[in-house]
């Protein structure tokens, strides 16, 4: 198109004639003016100007997660002689990497101050994103102010009162299961729709604060609120719940998933918090699994949706941290919480280690040290190339000594499906170094004996709860409906010694068998009448009842996400059964397997599916790969060795 003439009479019009002259003056004034605004613009102020024109909406590409999304903690041929090896990296303070951010985003530059928009201290409170504009915009019926921290939020007692200088106490984000939880479920499940904002099917999501192309920058150790609305396929906001989203929170050295809390009207809000040790850049991702309740039906694959919504690149700069203290190692009185929000960190890896000949990943010297306060012990003996979790507090990594002094002479019951097995067998392998495994099945009673000293030795009952036939599947909690298979559990309880510690799992047979979720109330009262019943077998006969360990069933991986095991169905059961239990009176301790798992649940790196905890091969994985890493599982024998001997 033609530029426009200065002087046309029609772009400008005036009233009256002009002089010449005037419109001569005039024009030098306004060259003068215009020269006198570009000298006072300096090169930085135009390109931070330009880059914000120019800057991709980075969360506009939805895409699969790539099989790299949780990386391969693994990779290495041999055992290295020590710690010190120069193909070791020992990771503190993680540094930002390309590799965080998805292929097809440009990294940010940060030295365009306009690039990042900063969320501060903000006066030395925690922040919520734009909870106000998204109140104003889809017009909630909840006070916003009382809205910010429902997600439960306590003092944990940092490392700066374990003797590193009296630094204080750290606020982390904790979670815990809802009150009155099967019959809030069911009324959620069973509430009528009526109105087309609630019978609409969710198709995206808006995020206040990040859908507006900004790369935010948090501060670590703050807790920061992030809340987002459901759409409708044209838009619209949605205004009920019941949709189920996988969260998840990844940088170079961290991975967790953050506490979601449904709001019941559409909207669902989660906390991002990260320890000023991993500042650096991550991605936040956002998958709906499945929409409003359909992960409870009996068949939910035809169902499933399984899309990512966002994939949004955050940073947590080290510059704005709070000052955190660490945390304390777990005692007896930690492992009272029904759901925990951990997350898994790294704090060293060898990117030469490879998969040796027996299917292992000897990435780090066994003698590796734990970094405080994450873990304590040796951090190589997890064989997970510098991965650990953590939770509310930390755990100690059990050499075989360490094991051996813990289990001698105690009995341990367990009761559920076959990663129990699984998870017996790694214990016994690679914490207490017995070999003719073979025995170990989903139904076996034995004593097992130290190889190094025969006056040390454990016994292992298990017992199959996935039917009450050791050949059956897919009946779970309903196997307690054949008497005989009663009586055999009832047996190991009525004797003159009993158990010292039962661990307790639902497991995933349930996912299958229940046809709804009231079905499965009705069957975990009855399970739990049941097990009471067990537990108070020996106060009959003058004995101290075990030790009830719940764990919770795992999240299921890659493939198993969408079938009748998924994670919404399996998360729901655990809420349930556990309430169930503590009604009446009989859990001592809980492990979140759950929350242990999902970070390595989208993919089948870490499990096959179903099982995490599968003995090592150098054979053709689920995936496609030549081995799969055990990791995860070892990390859960960890845990129930520190419950099991705690103090």
């Amino acid at each position: 198109m033609p530029e426009k003439s200065a002087g046309t009479s029609t772009q400008f019009p005036i009233l009256g004639p002009v002089p010449r002259m005037i419109w001569v003056a005039g024009g030098m004034i306004f060259a003068a003016m215009f020269m006198f605004m570009v000298w006072s613009i300096d090169q930085s102020t135009i390109a931070s100007l330009v880059d914000n024109w120019s800057y991709p909406r980075q969360y506009q590409t939805p895409q699969k997660l790539e099989e790299n999304h949780h990386e391969n903690a693994n990779q290495t041929p041999s055992l290295m002689s020590d710690a010190s090896t120069p193909n070791v990296a020992h990771v503190e303070s993680p540094s930002p990497v390309d590799s965080v951010i998805a292929p097809d985003e440009r990294k940010p530059d940060e030295s365009s101050s306009k690039t990042w928009q900063n969320v501060s201290e903000q006066s030395g409170q925690d922040s919520v994103l734009d909870l106000a504009m998204l109140a104003q915009n889809v017009g909630w019926g909840h006070d916003v102010d009382n809205f910010h921290g429902e997600t439960e939020r306590e003092k944990v007692k940092g490392a700066g009162e374990e003797g590193d200088g009296g630094k204080g106490d750290v606020d982390w984000v904790l979670v815990d299961l809802e009150k009155n939880f099967s019959s809030n479920l069911l009324a959620r499940w069973l509430a009528p729709g009526g109105e087309p904002c609630m019978e609409a099917k969710t198709a995206d999501i808006r995020v206040e604060g990040l859908d507006d192309g900004y790369l935010i920058d948090f501060s670590p150790g703050y807790v920061h609120q992030v809340v987002f609305q459901a759409l409708d396929e044209t838009g619209l906001p949605r205004c009920n719940g019941g949709d189920y989203f996988e969260i998840d929170l990844s940088g170079e050295s961290w991975k967790s998933r953050p506490p979601l809390k449904d709001c019941g009207n559409g909207t669902y809000s989660f906390d991002l918090q990260v320890h000023p040790d991993f500042a650096g850049l991550y991605n936040l991702t956002i998958i709906l699994l499945f929409r409003h309740f359909e992960g409870l039906k009996y068949s939910p694959t035809r169902f499933v949706l399984d899309k990512e919504l966002r994939r949004i690149p955050l940073k947590f700069s080290q510059q704005a941290s709070k000052n955190m203290a660490g945390l304390r190692r777990c005692e007896k009185s930690d492992f009272i919480k029904d759901a925990w929000a951990g997350r898994w960190t790294r704090h060293a890896r060898n990117d030469s280690c490879g998969i040796s000949d027996d299917g292992r990943y000897r990435c780090l010297s066994p003698n590796y040290p734990c970094s405080t306060p994450w873990c304590s012990g040796h951090l190589g003996l997890l064989e997970s190339n510098g991965w650990v979790y953590s939770a509310h507090c930390s755990f100690k990594l059990f050499t075989k000594e360490d094991a051996w002094s813990c289990l001698d002479k105690r009995w341990i019951f367990l009761w559920g499906d076959s990663n129990h097995v699984d998870t017996v067998r790694n214990i016994l392998f690679f914490f207490l170094g017995v070999p003719h495994l073979e025995v170990v099945t989903r139904r076996f009673d034995k004593n097992f004996t130290n190889p190094r000293d025969e006056s040390q030795y454990v016994r292992f009952t298990n017992i199959f709860n996935g039917h009450w036939d050791m050949k059956g599947n897919y009946l779970g909690l309903d196997s307690l409906t054949n008497q005989e298979y009663r009586d055999t559990i009832m047996n190991y309880f009525n004797g003159s010694t009993v158990p010292d510690t039962v661990i307790f799992n639902s497991g995933l047979h349930d996912g299958v068998y229940w046809p709804n979720i009231r079905r499965f109330v009705g069957g975990a009262e009855r399970a739990a009448s049941y097990w009471a019943e067990v537990m108070e077998a020996p106060k009959r006969n003058g004995l101290k009842a075990p030790n009830f360990i719940f764990r919770s069933t795992v999240a299921t991986g890659g493939y198993a996400r969408t079938l009748a095991f998924n994670p919404c169905k399996m998360e729901a059961f655990n809420g349930v059964l556990l309430e169930k239990l503590r009604s009446k009176g009989i859990v001592d301790m809980v492990i979140d397997d759950f929350d242990m798992t999902w970070a390595w649940h989208f993919d089948n790196r870490c499990n096959d599916g179903v099982h995490y905890g599968r003995f090592p091969a150098k054979l053709v994985w689920k995936d496609g790969k030549i081995g799969h890493q055990y990791f995860v599982d070892l990390m859960l024998g960890h845990v129930l060795l520190n419950a099991i001997c705690a103090k």
